[in-house]
């Protein structure tokens, strides 16, 4: 009884698929196709770029990531997370060597994001309202600043902060006050592209890792539109790999978290929270600066 029913089903479908077609030919003998939305062009559409792994570098394995810049020099600088655990730290890149290290100065905070500007080391909370600064050659206190919401990442321009918060929005601040200059939103083919995590400014582009996914969007900063998806899938799994082989196994909170651009090579460092990994790799359409780092400190 349903196979009889299942075929009738399907006959009336089809006559009736046949008389649409029928009434649309004769309709198009009369009058202009309409364009189709599928057929539209669709140049706004972001890109899927996938990284090609140039070289690694070994990335302490206790390390809950949330911020990474890359310093000049062969150093970068690091911000990580966890109530009591939190803080910020230079490292040299080829040996993962500790080369200066301070604690989130609020012992109670999970610290975020970090960035350098101007000689000052600009550092996160995710609740508490706080950011800090430190001379990023010392590693001493010079300063604290007060917003609104939550932080996240940060990452500089060379003039503003750039500042995310976990919504679709980036906000651009003063180094100088931390008061806001101005804001975007991020958007994926007109839709909020929210979580956006630690952030990069490379290329006249943002890049931004995307909590909880293997994806980074590159987002132009005058629109919030983003241009372009960068797939690290295959970096969580080399990195998930690895750690299970230590028999540490990454858990869901281990994800890509770290975007750190290397001028002078034209690469982005990449790496994520409790990683044993720093991947270096080169990205479609992202060069050089001068040829020579543009060191931070």
């Amino acid at each position: 009884m349903f196979l009889a029913y299942h075929r009738r089903v399907r006959a009336v479908f089809l006559l009736s698929l046949l008389g649409l077609v029928s009434l649309n030919t004769g309709l198009a003998q009369s009058t202009p196709p309409a364009p189709s939305p599928a057929s539209a062009p669709a140049s706004d559409a972001p890109v899927v770029l996938i990284p090609v792994i140039v070289t690694r570098y070994p990335h302490d394995r206790a390390a809950f990531t949330e911020g990474f810049q890359y310093l000049g020099n062969s150093t970068y600088i690091e911000s990580t997370g966890l109530v009591g655990e939190s803080g910020v730290r230079r490292v040299e890149l080829k040996t993962g060597k500790v080369l200066g290290k301070v604690a989130t100065p609020l012992a109670t905070a999970f610290g975020e994001g970090v960035t350098v500007l101007g000689g000052v080391a600009y550092h996160l909370t995710w609740q508490d309202g706080l950011a800090f600064a430190f001379d990023a050659e010392t590693m001493k206190e010079v300063g604290r600043y007060r917003y609104g919401g939550e932080g996240w990442g940060l990452t500089t321009n060379g003039k503003d902060l750039i500042m995310s918060n976990g919504t679709p929005t980036l906000v651009w601040r003063d180094p100088k006050t931390f008061g806001v200059k101005r804001s975007v939103t991020v958007t994926d083919a007109g839709q909020p592209v929210k979580n956006i995590n630690e952030l990069e400014y490379a290329g006249g582009s943002v890049y931004a890792n995307i909590w909880l996914t293997d994806r980074i969007a590159r987002i132009d900063p005058q629109t919030g539109r983003v241009t372009a998806w960068i797939d690290v899938s295959a970096l969580t799994r080399e990195a998930s790999t690895s750690a299970a082989k230590l028999g540490k196994p990454l858990t869901f909170d281990d994800i890509p978290n770290g975007i750190a651009y290397v001028p002078e090579r034209g690469t982005l460092l990449l790496t994520g929270k409790r990683w044993g990994t720093i991947f270096e790799v080169k990205i479609p359409g992202l060069g050089t600066t001068n040829g020579r780092a543009q060191p931070r400190r």
